[in-house]
């Protein structure tokens, strides 16, 4: 059975005393920085810590009224959202709410975590560790209950840790040097966060690099070949351009990994499709407002001097030639010419 607090205890925490804080004065001279900042800290903590107790507590309110409403509701969650714009909440913040609720609840249930260790994470932290898989949900639960507190920070250094050492991507020689703290877990989890991205015939090599050089300065450098691999790799499976040839992307490949321009030449691909996607934006902008153009010309006449003027002006952007200046004063004009194949010009 879920806990609910009387009218008498939601008053008592609204006007508890930790809420009734005594900031330090920022012109106290005596008073050292370290221990000024210090102050606000625990001051900032326990107010993320009040501010996490009530979302969850929103989260579980917000989700008896959706529930309410799926079991008795007659206007397909219109009751829902009226309770929501009544009390202005947007309908993405209150099922972020509700995932809230839902994983505090199932952290809860499953024993992982204790009522009052809630206290001992920042909002944040808590909302990090709701998303994180369930292995750092509890690791991250069992020093919460042992009474660390829990910041972002902490979340992280924990899911850095276990993706490194749970990952079957690294070599034996890599996890070994780890856990003798020779290679910190935050080096290696955007190591293999990269290499979850590529293709299995493109992991081994450099597998086999950090393997003859565990450190740190080899890791690093691997980690950014892989993301400029796999960079190059989603952006060339993108370029329609490339599809019509019979160009080998993998021995392209080869060949920027052998000239070492693998970054450049996934710069380009990614460019290109960049510019394919503005080429065919630019196509379906030019369609409408053409079709837009020939409906305000039947629409008007002689007797419409203005519209007319403003249709007139506009032919730079609706004809067959586009012309567009990159200057205010118009010394500089790009002009394109729009051949479609559907028109049958070629």
């Amino acid at each position: 059975m879920v806990y609910s607090p009387s009218e008498t205890e939601l008053a008592a925490a609204l006007t508890s005393s930790d809420l009734n804080f005594q900031l330090p004065d920022p012109e106290d001279e005596n008073l050292h920085e370290h221990e000024f900042k210090q102050q606000l800290e625990n001051v900032w903590q326990v107010c993320e810590q009040f501010d996490l107790q009530t979302d969850i507590w929103r989260g579980r309110v917000l989700r008896a009224i959706r529930d309410r409403e799926k079991l008795a509701g007659e206007g397909r969650g219109t009751g829902f959202l009226n309770w929501l714009k009544d009390r202005e909440v947007s309908k993405s913040q209150a099922y972020a709410l509700i995932k809230l609720a839902d994983s505090a609840d199932t952290l809860l249930a499953n024993g992982q975590l204790e009522p009052e260790a809630i206290n001992n994470f920042s909002k944040r932290a808590f909302v990090e560790v709701a998303n994180s898989a369930p292995e750092v949900q509890q690791m991250v639960s069992e020093a919460a209950t042992s009474g660390d507190q829990i910041t972002r920070r902490e979340v992280k250094e924990l899911t850095d840790e276990w993706v490194a050492m749970s990952s079957d991507l690294l070599p034996d020689e890599i996890k070994s040097k780890a856990s003798e703290g020779g290679l910190p877990p935050k080096h290696l989890a955007p190591l293999v966060r990269e290499l979850e991205k590529l293709p299995d015939t493109h992991i081994s090599a450099i597998q086999v690099e950090v393997a003859n050089k565990p450190d740190i300065d080899t890791v690093k450098t691997m980690t950014s070949e892989a993301k400029n691999l796999a960079k190059y790799l989603d952006a060339a499976g993108q370029v329609q351009t490339l599809k019509k040839t019979r160009l080998d992307l993998e021995m392209a490949l080869e060949e920027a990994l052998r000239l070492d321009c693998l970054n450049t030449a996934a710069d380009m691909v990614k460019q290109a499709t960049a510019l394919e996607q503005l080429v065919a934006k630019l196509f379906t902008t030019w369609k409408r407002l053409g079709n837009l153009a020939d409906r305000l010309y039947v629409d008007t006449g002689a007797s419409n001097p203005h519209l007319r003027s403003m249709l007139m002006s506009l032919e730079g952007l609706t004809g067959e030639v586009i012309e567009v200046p990159l200057d205010e004063v118009g010394e500089k004009t790009v002009r394109l010419k729009i051949m479609s194949e559907e028109t049958g010009e070629h």
